[in-house]
């Protein structure tokens, strides 16, 4: 009989190279927001992956970027807590990224730093790679097996599936002996409610534009379960009065468009018929307030 494995696998990397969609790609289940927008993971989000000889806990952490508020301080500091609990860590990078040309290179510079002092395997994905030739390909996987020696670097494609096995397949050879950490019949350790609020936020991330995604929270004020339905009273919290008009829309119709999408993928996520109800408040400066981040989760 095999011994039973079992770990944590922290993905890193910057804004938008697609670390979601792997995370998404690699458990089989959506529990990571996606969108074409930077910054859209906040919180570090833990999803399972479980067979009877092994349990990946995979950890989805926000983007690596320069602070510019309190929440984006609270979200690196996820990132500087995935590098100190990793079993495994794995850095994804988009193909054709160079650390020089990045705008982040002194945040790589220093990432990369904290991932050779680390007492674990590490590796680089190297997303999007379906869109390079195998010339190019093989390029930069010298590149970053230049950058770093001390790590494996696998060409993906989290999109289309391109070198997954390969990667499971090293994740797996990687992976610890232990025991299970959490109950096998687990997707995350998080509560249904936080990935209620993540679909709403994907959906404010799809249908607004500029600064607005980056200035809206969402809560859930009520949740109350049925046999045959749950009700949802979600609170979208914006940080000026100006803000609640353009999120609301002409007649309400954005608001509508939001609550009618986010409704329907919460009740394929729950399985069950949802009534969503979705209103929108001002909490000024959140993203500066120490107090309302915690009480955000942050």
């Amino acid at each position: 009989m095999k011994n039973h494995k079992a770990g944590f696998i922290n993905i890193l990397g910057k804004p938008n190279v697609g670390k979601s969609t792997l995370m998404n790609t690699l458990m089989g289940d959506k529990l990571s927001i996606v969108s074409a927008k930077a910054q859209t993971t906040r919180h570090r989000i833990t999803g399972l992956a479980n067979s009877d000889d092994y349990q990946m806990i995979f950890n989805d952490t926000p983007g690596i970027l320069d602070p510019k508020y309190r929440l984006h301080e609270r979200m690196m500091a996820f990132v500087d807590e995935a590098l100190s609990d990793a079993d495994i860590a794995m850095l994804v990078v988009e193909a054709g990224d160079r650390i020089k040309d990045s705008e982040l290179e002194g945040k790589y510079v220093k990432v990369i730093a904290s991932l050779a002092k680390l007492n674990c395997p590490v590796i680089v994905a190297l997303n999007k790679c379906d869109l390079k030739n195998e010339e190019e390909i093989a390029a930069l996987k010298a590149y970053w097996e230049e950058q770093m020696p001390f790590a494996t670097v696998i060409p993906i494609s989290a999109v289309s599936g391109m070198g997954i096995d390969v990667l499971l397949n090293t994740l797996l050879d990687k992976l610890p002996e232990s025991p299970p950490y959490f109950d096998k019949e687990f997707l995350s350790d998080r509560p249904l409610r936080f990935f209620v609020t993540e679909i709403i936020r994907e959906k404010i991330f799809l249908h607004y534009k500029q600064e607005i995604p980056y200035c809206c929270e969402v809560g859930i004020e009520e949740y109350k379960e049925g046999d045959d339905m749950d009700r949802i009273r979600a609170l979208i919290y914006v940080e000026r009065e100006s803000q609640k008009p353009i999120v609301i829309g002409r007649g309400g119709s954005s608001l509508k468009q939001v609550a009618s999408e986010a409704r329907k993928d919460i009740e394929d996520f729950l399985d069950k018929k949802v009534y969503l109800e979705i209103f929108v408040k001002v909490k000024d400066n959140w993203r500066q307030n120490e107090h309302l981040l915690k009480g955000f989760g942050y």
